[in-house]
């Protein structure tokens, strides 16, 4: 099976595998984009809808990446649901292709180049330039934000 990303409806990715979505997806959709989700959900698309605690074991594997920041609740729950339905994620979303590694979701890309290494994100104050492991709004020393960094 294949959990649709809206990435998947935007760029009209095809597949003969077993296709799911979440109901989140259809409402950041618009146009042609939207009809395309209607068309699969009409055609048998499977509508999951995952269970509180995986989103939030999804929302701890984010916040261990240090992508937390960078995904919407639609993206934390398409992860989360993926999990659930040990599925493939297909999305063109780099902090979701990060978070999906992490707990060992498999993931296809549409149209862009996958990544290509895992990362788990550093967080650095942009005034006193302390680097943290865990994202605050602000640095606890000098209370300047801290502001994501590439750990390498």
């Amino acid at each position: 099976m294949q959990i649709l990303d809206s990435s998947a409806f935007i760029h009209e990715y095809h597949t003969t595998d077993d296709i799911a979505s979440i109901p989140m997806v259809r409402e950041e959709l618009e146009g042609e984009a939207s009809y395309r989700y209607d068309a699969d959900e009409g055609s048998g698309m499977h509508i999951h809808i995952p269970a509180a605690g995986t989103v939030e074991k999804i929302q701890r594997a984010a916040g261990e990446t240090g992508d937390a920041e960078a995904l919407s609740e639609t993206d934390v729950r398409l992860l989360a649901a993926a999990f659930e339905l040990d599925a493939v994620l297909v999305t063109d979303d780099y902090a979701m292709q990060n978070v999906a590694d992490h707990v060992d979701i498999d993931v296809k890309i549409i149209a862009r180049e996958g990544i290509s290494e895992k990362r788990e994100w550093t967080f650095q104050c942009q005034g006193c330039g302390r680097e943290f492991d865990e994202h605050r709004d602000r640095c606890p020393i000098c209370g300047t934000e801290l502001a994501r960094k590439n750990p390498a």
